[in-house]
Parts: C-alpha cells; sequence; structure tokens
C-alpha cells in the first residue's frame, strides 16, 4: 500500500482502528474519518506508537448523522487529496433506543447507510480520477434478517433496535451491488464484508451484563480487520466487485440484496433524500 491513500470512517475505535493499524503497517496513507477528532487523534498517536511511524495518518472529522457534515468533510477531501485510491464504508451504531438525525431520518438508516451513500458519491469522481481503485463496505450477515421497508426511512413506525440494525445492513450490501453494476468498466470495484461477530463499541448502549457476555463470546477486533484489509488491498481481487465476504470468505447474500428492483427503487430514494442529481 505504499504511495496509496485510503479514506475510513469511524477510523478511532474498533473494526475500523484495527483496519488503520493493519494499513499504516503496510505504509498507506490513511484519512481516519472520525465523528469525535480528540479521540481520532488519540487513536492516530496510538496506532502510530505502533507502527514505529511507518504510514501516514490524517485525522478529519465528519459526523453521518448530518449529510451538511458529510458534504463539508466530502469538500475538503476532494479539495486537499490528489487520489483516493481506497474508501472503506466502516462506521455505524446500534443504538437502543430511536432517534433521528438531524435531517429527520431513522438513526440507523441515516447513520449506517444513508451518510455512507452521500459521502461515497461525493468522493465518486475522486475514484475515478485514481482508478484502479476500490470501495469496501462493511455490513453484517445479519442483512438476511433484514427487509428494506421504505416507508420507515424516517422513523414513521414503532423502533425495534435489531430490526433497524438488519435493515441498514442490507441497505449498504444493496448499494454495494448497485454501485458495482454502475461503476462497471470505470476500474472502480464495490465490494462488501461481514467482518464477523466482533466485540466493539457498537455496543455501547447494551446492558452492562449484554456488553460482557459480548465481551466473552465475540472475536477480537484483530479478526474483524482480517476481511476488509484483504478486500482492500489483495492484488488477486483487483478486478472483482459486487461480490460479498463474510470475514474473509466469498459468500452469496440474501436474495433482496441481489435484487435490481430493491436496489433501483432504495438508490433512487436515496438520491432524493441527499439533494443529489
Amino acid at each position: 500500500m505504499d504511495g496509496k491513500t485510503v479514506v475510513l470512517t469511524g477510523a478511532n475505535t474498533g473494526i475500523g482502528k484495527q483496519t488503520t493499524l493493519e494499513l499504516a503497517k503496510r505504509g498507506a496513507r490513511v484519512v481516519m474519518a472520525c465523528r469525535d477528532a480528540a479521540r481520532g487523534e488519540a487513536a492516530r498517536e496510538e496506532i502510530l506508537a505502533e507502527t514505529d511511524g511507518r504510514g501516514e495518518l490524517d485525522v478529519r472529522e465528519v459526523d453521518l448523522s448530518s449529510l451538511a457534515s458529510v458534504r463539508a468533510f466530502a469538500e475538503k477531501t476532494n479539495a486537499e487529496l490528489p487520489r483516493i485510491d481506497v474508501l472503506i464504508n466502516n462506521a455505524g451504531i446500534f443504538p437502543q433506543k430511536g432517534w433521528k438525525t438531524v435531517d429527520g431520518f431513522e438513526a440507523q438508516f441515516g447513520v449506517n447507510y444513508l451518510g455512507p451513500f452521500l459521502l461515497t458519491n461525493l468522493l465518486l469522481d475522486k475514484l475515478r480520477a485514481s482508478a484502479p481503485s476500490r470501495i469496501v463496505h462493511l455490513t453484517s450477515m445479519l442483512h438476511t434478517k433484514g427487509t428494506l421497508d421504505f416507508e420507515s426511512f424516517r422513523g414513521e413506525k414503532p423502533y425495534k433496535a435489531t430490526a433497524a440494525y438488519n435493515q441498514s445492513k442490507l441497505a449498504n450490501l444493496v448499494f454495494s451491488n448497485e454501485l458495482s453494476r454502475r461503476l462497471e468498466g470505470t476500474g472502480v470495484t464495490s465490494n462488501a464484508v461481514h467482518p464477523g461477530t466482533i466485540s466493539t463499541d457498537i455496543t455501547r448502549e447494551m446492558p452492562w451484563v449484554v456488553r460482557k457476555l459480548v465481551g466473552f463470546m465475540f472475536k477480537d477486533v484483530a479478526v474483524g480487520a482480517k476481511g476488509p484489509v484483504l478486500v482492500a488491498t489483495d492484488p488477486a481481487l483487483a478486478d472483482a466487485s459486487g461480490r460479498y465476504w463474510k470475514e474473509t470468505t466469498e459468500t452469496e447474500p440474501s436474495a433482496e440484496a441481489r435484487d435490481p428492483a430493491v436496489a433501483s427503487r432504495l438508490w433512487e430514494q436515496s438520491v432524493r433524500f441527499c439533494g443529489l442529481t
């Protein structure tokens, strides 16, 4: 990854932090897109200490729950980065109580899916200009338990945390596959990864007992970073696109994730939500 630039959301904690570490070890420049700049800087110092200064880390603030923040981040990134070789949409939330983003969307739909949708589209020109380049979306095997309820995106229905999470992860995978189709022939690939059942801060709002069980039963973040790092860096996957990995094993997503009609409808609605042309 020497000489290559990676933009990675949620880079200061969990799988994102571990992925940043692994990419820095390989010599990449990583733009650490974090909601909290101070925590991002603390993570940056810790990572550099582990890599003996190898790799270049640049912390930038972005709040995926705000479309205005995403636009500001993308504008600055496009203006200042000469190239983007890899975009990794890693950041995610799993709130136990329902809330809405500043733009009026159910939080998990807004943060886990819609923010990354807008960010990816705003960085696409730079990714095309940097081709061959890659986009990696973190999803979950729980997408198989979800379905896209187009009447729930603005929080119109009673909130169920797990259902909202499953829906957002399905949306990530639908987006990844549709983006792959739209980018065919451009040299930009789009793939999705389920990192595994990993113990991360995403469980921070769960009851203490549940968090303890998760910490005991789930895998370490070092395991969770293997899939995204593989798909982002492996030379053998340079032309792979529209595919899905569970950890480091390629597998088939759900039927809904592969449905072109569902993908087209989600894309069109997302474009309207984000005010894109």
